[in-house]
């Protein structure tokens, strides 16, 4: 059913000179707007979107949202157009909070988790907790909407007007939980304000995404948005206190007089992690909550996965769910797909692992992770991406040397550089390291090295089902990869 038409004070927006306009839909794409349309001209890092008045209007726009030097720049054809204007301080923030009033309907309980790592298996676990205690729930992020509703996702974070339609279908639906990744990015760029949170929690910080962020304080400040501005007054704070920043984060929350539920190893936490025992396929978890002790056993690979899980049982916890029947239903989780995931097993029972590690904190993590669970060697099989980040490259090299017995060294997603270029700066801090440009290659190379007791991690793709060089996208899976070295080497093919 078509939406039906909003004045911009519906949508809490006033018009330059105070024309109230009657607008029919929304968009930042001057391509996708209609007859009756408010045109959102945004800045960006390489264009403002004012450039994109005149074919808005041409279109058929009677509305257009910008800042003052948007307006500036399209003060010729908005001279002789009769569309409506308006001017805000910071127009993104303002689209935000229009789509959230033109969508209207959101699932009725909502909560967002944002960190350097760990967000994707958050979300997921929170949403798969919800699903074992009866309520049609879904995760929103890198891995797309999945649960109780699908639908595609071109972003961790949509842009506001996708996600508020999304919001709005998934009600619609029927689904009554969302769990949502909150991207630096998303952010930063106030994609999330206006969605009506119950619970947002914060999982780590480390070095990622500085070829956007000028500083790491300004990648910090943008992660605290969730906290400082996006999370409600009455909403509750879930905080990694394992993590150098998570003190800083919680400092915020409460400086606001939101409630803060702490989770973590330490004594301040009040879901604590008392202790961890690890085997082949798994560990047992020891909390504490409210002075009583609760242990279980998950079938997931890697000790940070305990923070995931305490977060996730907190994030549930905070938006209402009863403390007894989350811990009842925890055992249940899986892993996310590309998150420490088992790809395959050697007939000599070595084990594959995949996962989206891709920061040298990440690596570090992983690799130290997987440590317990492997009585022998551990390979690993990682690169960097192009375009990105390029300080974090010989970074990641150390972190891997530190960590893996074994190391290759291959492309990831190249993207628009010289795959060798990243190849050299990854190696230069691990000259020992096996170089092996084709990724395919190199895990088949990792596969054959596998010996009794030994492991092997594909790290940096995860999920991912392409591969980026030079504009094109070359289907390429990680997991897929590992099974079909599994099974050549092992005869099975």
């Amino acid at each position: 059913m078509p939406d039906q038409a909003k004045t911009l004070l519906a949508l809490g927006l006033t018009a330059r000179g105070g024309r109230d306009a009657q607008v029919t839909g929304l968009a930042v794409d001057s391509r996708q707007v209609q007859p009756g349309f408010l045109f959102a001209a945004l800045p960006g890092s390489v264009a403002h979107g004012a450039d994109y008045i005149p074919t808005a209007l041409r279109m058929g726009a009677t509305a257009i949202l910008t800042d003052a030097a948007g307006a500036a720049l399209a003060q010729d054809a908005l001279a002789g157009s009769d569309a409506a204007l308006v001017v805000a301080e910071d127009p993104r923030q303002a689209l935000a909070s229009a789509a959230a009033l033109w969508f209207g309907a959101q699932p009725a309980t909502m909560v967002a988790v944002t960190g350097t790592n760990g967000k994707t298996s958050v979300a997921s676990f929170t949403r798969q907790i919800w699903m074992a205690l009866g309520h049609a729930a879904i995760n929103i992020g890198t891995t797309g909407v999945e649960g109780a509703w699908h639908a595609p996702s071109a972003h961790t974070t949509p842009e506001p007007i996708t996600l508020h339609r999304l919001l709005r279908d998934a009600a619609a639906a029927g689904v009554t939980h969302a769990a949502m990744e909150a991207s630096s990015h998303g952010l930063d760029q106030h994609r999330m304000d206006g969605v009506r949170l119950r619970a947002a929690g914060f999982t780590n910080f480390t070095q990622d995404h500085l070829d956007y962020h000028a500083t790491f304080d300004a990648y910090f400040a943008a992660k605290a948005g969730l906290f400082a501005r996006v999370l409600p007054d009455d909403g509750v704070a879930v905080i990694n206190l394992n993590d150098p920043r998570g003190a800083d984060m919680a400092a915020i929350a409460r400086d606001r007089g939101v409630q803060v539920l702490g989770v973590g190893h330490s004594d301040a936490a009040e879901l604590r992690i008392l202790g961890q025992r690890f085997d082949a396929t798994g560990q047992d978890l020891r909390l504490e909550w409210q002075g009583r002790p609760q242990q279980l056993r998950l079938d997931l690979i890697g000790g940070f996965q305990a923070e995931n899980v305490a977060l996730a049982a907190g994030l549930a916890i905070g938006a209402g769910a009863s403390p007894a029947n989350v811990f009842s239903v925890l055992p249940q989780l899986t892993g996310v797909r590309g998150r420490m995931q088992r790809a395959a097993t050697r007939a000599n029972g070595a084990a594959v692992f995949v996962d989206y590690a891709h920061t040298p904190d990440a690596i570090a993590t992983a690799l130290q992770a997987l440590r317990p669970h492997v009585m022998g060697r551990i390979i690993v099989v990682f690169g960097a991406g192009g375009d990105r980040d390029r300080g974090k490259r010989p970074l990641m090299g150390a972190a891997a040397q530190a960590h893996a017995d074994v190391l290759y060294v291959t492309d990831d997603n190249p993207r628009s550089e010289d795959p060798a270029s990243i190849r050299a700066a990854i190696m230069a801090a691990c000259p020992q390291a096996n170089e092996v440009g084709d990724r395919a290659e190199a895990i088949l190379r990792g596969v054959d090295a596998l010996q009794p007791g030994d492991a092997l991690l594909i790290a940096g793709k995860g999920h991912e089902t392409g591969q980026i060089i030079k504009g094109d996208i070359y289907p390429f899976d990680d997991v897929e990869q590992a099974s079909i070295a599994v099974a050549a080497l092992d005869g099975v093919i």
